[in-house]
């Protein structure tokens, strides 16, 4: 990472300033969990690209610096950031946990392979902290070990794929693996096999990290879970509402698995609202498809409406007989005041509502914002249409490096991870 002395100091001093609390998309964010891109992207090849679920291969310098110019741009304007890889690190520091996270690392990466278990495990122990968690991250290759590794291992494996432990190109995507809803938080069970590793590390710093394994932090949902969740399919739209999309990641089940949770075990949120959104890669998740920029102002993709602004939505709501209550709906616009309780919502169109400009910024995220404040928002420089509507309709857009970011399919709002936000 290039921050300064200063900026470390003042990182690591404030480390248990903030509890977790999010209760909107727009409040004034105060801590944010970011990834910088490290050395999984340099393993990235193109047999593999699929299965990484990447469709082109970054630049890493690039990508650094532009990741660097995102977070910089975030400490400006007075957010404190704070990177997944150092609390990690921080949270396996003690032997016994260092163990079981090389135990459960492995178990998740080389299922029964006995004899990779054991090479692999051999090598991870002699690393520190902080070398483990860059070694997990970046992946393994066979040639890593090769000096320890047994004949068997070669056997055992497929000789032609290149490592025993894969890496983990999408970890810079931090918004998925976790959530904060309220004062509480989603560990989430991914849906790609390549990305289900992921998960584990916040798994690991709730449990071990002193910033939040004291603070009895609620569980919503748990990576072992049988259903997948994911966190960009989740909005917070107040204190009293959460939006989730059901999407190619999210299920219908567990998005109705977690709004039992919430509403057993938080006192605060009263409705979940489902949105089914298309099964494809433009779309994959749902704050692709829209995302909130203030108190009565969110982007959208005007494609994923049908018409009349129609769309399979689902009101849930507690019910003491059945557990869950749901109405069925269809009109977005319509749903979304009701429970924002606005009379009037003004709905920002990617890329100006032009057809093509909006298909070749939506590649690109262009709906995908991140709200730093009500009316204050983050943005890829790349779609400059978008950013022009935005402010057209009154909204700041604070624009940032985006060529090589770009490349892994998630917006600015897909790569941060509010930990907490002022109320509205």
């Amino acid at each position: 990472m290039l921050n300064t002395a200063f900026d470390n100091r003042v990182e690591k001093d404030s480390l248990n300033k903030y509890p977790l609390n999010v209760t909107s998309e727009i409040g004034a964010l105060k801590t944010v969990l970011l990834q910088r891109p490290g050395g999984e992207i340099e393993y990235l090849i193109p047999d593999y690209l699929e299965k990484l679920l990447f469709d082109d291969i970054p630049f890493l310098p690039a990508i650094q610096k532009e990741h660097d110019f995102f977070a910089d741009a975030l400490r400006k304007r007075g957010v404190e950031v704070i990177y997944l890889e150092d609390l990690a690190a921080e949270a396996i520091e003690k032997d016994e946990i260092r163990l079981q996270f090389i135990e459960d690392i492995i178990k998740e990466s080389c299922a029964n392979n006995e004899t990779a278990h054991q090479q692999v495990q051999e090598y991870l122990m002699n690393l520190s902290p902080s070398e483990l968690i860059r070694q997990v991250m970046n992946g393994m290759l066979k040639t890593t070990v090769d000096n320890k590794i047994t004949k068997d291992l070669y056997d055992m494996l497929d000789q032609n794929y290149p490592f025993c432990l894969d890496p983990m190109p999408n970890l810079y995507f931090t918004r998925d693996p976790a959530a904060v809803i309220g004062n509480g938080i989603s560990i989430n069970k991914m849906d790609r096999t390549a990305r289900q590793r992921e998960s584990l590390f916040m798994d690991y710093i709730m449990k071990f990290h002193p910033r939040f394994n004291s603070s009895n932090i609620p569980i919503w949902y748990n990576r072992d879970r049988e259903h997948s969740l994911e966190g960009r399919d989740m909005l917070v739209l107040s204190k009293e509402v959460v939006a989730i999309g059901i999407s190619d990641r999210t299920s219908k089940k567990a998005t109705e698995d977690i709004a039992l949770s919430l509403f057993s075990r938080d006192n605060q949120v009263k409705k979940v609202v489902a949105i089914e959104i298309p099964k494809t890669r433009a779309f994959m998740h749902l704050d692709t498809v829209f995302t909130m920029v203030d108190r009565d102002k969110l982007t959208i993709h005007p494609a994923i409406l049908g018409p009349d602004g129609k769309m399979d939505i689902y009101m849930i709501e507690s019910e003491q007989m059945s557990g869950l209550k749901v109405t069925r709906r269809n009109n977005l616009l319509e749903v979304l005041k009701e429970v924002l309780h606005l009379r009037d919502l003004v709905l920002i169109p990617c890329g100006g509502g032009d057809p093509i400009a909006a298909a070749r910024e939506q590649w690109n995220d262009g709906s995908n914002t991140l709200a730093i404040a009500p009316g204050v928002v983050v943005t890829y420089d790349r779609n400059y249409i978008s950013n022009e509507t935005l402010r057209s309709y009154g909204v700041e857009v604070i624009e940032v490096l985006s060529s090589e970011l770009a490349r892994g399919r998630g917006g600015l709002r897909c790569m941060s991870m509010p930990l907490f936000r002022e109320d509205i």
